[in-house]
């Protein structure tokens, strides 16, 4: 039973690794999520903004997930061109774009004060 479950823990391991290894976006999501977390401990932001930083990463990070999962699925039932298996990667692309602007309206919203202050503070 214990094995079943560690099993499932090296399956999910092994799939994130192929995330971030063959889908550019991730990449890219990843390095953003980095940017985030810095950003975080430099403008120390209190324990509600962590949350939405958290939340705001998994979100894309989940949707991206989900999105290169139903491509690979899409490809393998689908090898030649098909309208339908278009809109489905269409659809899940479109899934990453709105958790990526909602990721980012959180982002503006938490670190857009701190550097405005920071940067005025800078300039006085």
């Amino acid at each position: 039973m214990i094995s079943k479950r560690l099993n499932s823990f090296k399956f999910a391991i092994k799939g994130l690794i192929d995330l971030f290894k063959n889908t550019p976006n991730a990449k890219i999501h990843l390095i953003m999520a980095i940017a985030v977390v810095i950003c975080g401990f430099i403008f120390n932001i209190s324990i509600t903004e962590w949350c939405l930083c958290i939340l705001s990463i998994g979100f894309v990070i989940t949707a991206e997930a989900l999105n290169t999962a139903l491509e690979y699925l899409v490809d393998l039932v689908s090898p030649d061109f098909n309208p339908l298996a278009g809109k489905a990667k269409d659809v899940a692309a479109a899934a990453v774009l709105v958790a990526a602007i909602c990721a980012a309206t959180v982002g503006t919203i938490v670190f857009l004060p701190k550097g405005w202050i920071t940067f005025m503070n800078f300039i006085n």
